[in-house]
């Protein structure tokens, strides 16, 4: 909403806008990510050029669309066959809310009033999109908690740098890739070899190194969309790393199947702050009896063992009488989600779920619902693309021996000695093409 706050009419309107923006915006939100609630001053200089393209020649100034339109070389409010379209009648809060009502085909008004209120849950195939933003949240998320707890040390270094790999090629976000690219290209101005930090020198690492986003600042952080449970020890940040890991192996061509099992592996064994949960994984990950030869055969290991965790989960869960009313663990996908992927079900004499899965099916839900739907919003050219492939060759580190990480089958391990003498010279040639950059960047 491009206002001008100078103006008394301004002023007098900002608490009505708010008191709607906090439904859907903000980590108390009744319904996060419905609907994206932004206001632009006009009367600040550096937003001329957007209020100009956007024909606003009165305030308050409302318009409702898709995001991606708003990125529309100009528009006016009178435009014929546009998606954009001027609100004409949300002076008030109550007025405002009325015109998204009708817009929206009529969300329920108690869930106004109570903002405890959750939106649909995963059973509706469309709420994945508005993950994007949770896979950002779990990225931050994961990357602070790496700082905070000073978890890169020798031997766990190598094995965040082939993880970073993979976020740079195969992150949903475009704004993660760029920002993985960048831990990138100044891990070893950061993180030597032979790092040996005392707590001060940590501490002003952390405060220099944590004051860029890996995922960038442009949308605010600290809440959930499609992870938000009904209570705040629920869901959140474990929901948002499955689906980060879900979206990876979905991404990845078959020739990197191997090295991103070993990564993920590696990343939750040296980096995820649950002990039992990290013991869990390893345990799974140790399993695998030889190496992935497929992006099918690493997208379906990584879902069957989320079930197994969800089994496990279920059981304890309903000991402890701790899960989630609102978001109870199923098995995955549930049939109204993904009918064809089941041939048979049943119920066992505990009450579990048994299920032949038509994997072939199984494979392709989970190609579109963590590939196609789940994708950015934002804009990439393919000048973003080439930059980004040009940063994100092979292994980065010098250093090509394992890590202290999960170790796999030696059949496994044979698959990554393999591929890390494949690129290990393409990865020398591109840390001293980095360097020698920044060198004649600081000369001059």
């Amino acid at each position: 909403m491009p206002c001008l706050l100078r103006c008394p009419a301004c002023r007098n309107y900002k608490p009505h806008y708010e008191k709607v923006a906090k439904l859907f915006n903000g980590p108390d939100a009744a319904h996060p990510g419905i609907i994206v609630m932004a206001r632009v001053d006009c009367a600040s200089k550096v937003n001329v050029d957007l209020c100009n393209k956007f024909s606003v020649d009165h305030y308050p100034f409302l318009v409702w669309g898709p995001p991606a339109k708003f990125d529309s070389p100009r528009w006016k409010p009178k435009q014929e066959n546009s998606e954009l379209e001027l609100i004409d009648d949300g002076r008030t809060a109550e007025r405002l809310l009325k015109w998204i009502n009708k817009k929206m085909g009529s969300l329920d008004d108690k869930k106004y009033e109570n903002e405890s209120a959750l939106p649909k849950n995963a059973s509706d195939p469309e709420q994945i999109v508005r993950a994007i933003y949770d896979v950002e949240e779990a990225t931050a998320h994961a990357w602070q908690i790496i700082l905070e707890h000073k978890m890169i040390k020798p031997e766990t270094r190598d094995s965040l740098i082939r993880f970073l790999q993979i976020l740079v090629s195969h992150h949903p976000s475009k704004r993660c890739r760029r920002g993985s690219a960048d831990l990138l290209i100044n891990f070893d101005d950061h993180w030597h070899t032979n790092i040996s930090l005392n707590s001060q020198e940590s501490s002003t690492l952390l405060t220099s190194v944590a004051g860029d986003n890996i995922c960038g600042k442009g949308v605010p952080r600290g809440y959930w969309m499609f992870c938000r449970g009904s209570k705040k020890e629920t869901r959140g940040f474990s929901c948002g790393l499955w689906v980060l890991l879900h979206s990876l192996t979905v991404r990845i061509g078959d020739g990197e199947s191997q090295s991103t099992f070993t990564s993920i592996c590696d990343f939750i064994h040296n980096f995820f702050i649950c002990e039992e949960c990290r013991k869990h994984f390893y345990e799974m990950c140790s399993s695998v009896p030889v190496p992935f030869k497929s992006a099918r055969d690493l997208t379906l290991w990584l879902w069957r063992a989320h079930n197994i965790v969800n089994e496990r989960l279920m059981k304890e869960e309903k000991d402890l009488d701790t899960a989630d009313p609102s978001f109870p663990k199923v098995i995955w996908p549930p049939k109204q989600l993904c009918p064809s992927c089941y041939r048979s079900s049943s119920r066992a004499a505990d009450g579990a779920m048994q299920v032949e899965w038509e994997e072939d099916e199984v494979f392709h839900f989970l190609v579109d619902y963590y590939g196609k739907k789940l994708v950015s919003s934002y804009r990439e050219t393919s000048m973003d693309s080439h930059l980004l492939l040009k940063k994100q060759v092979g292994t980065i580190s010098d250093d090509s021996s394992a890590s202290s990480a999960a170790t796999v089958p030696i059949g496994a391990a044979l698959g990554v000695a393999v591929a890390s003498c494949t690129f290990g010279a393409l990865a020398c040639f591109w840390r001293t093409q980095q360097k020698n950059r920044k060198q004649r960047k600081n000369w001059n």
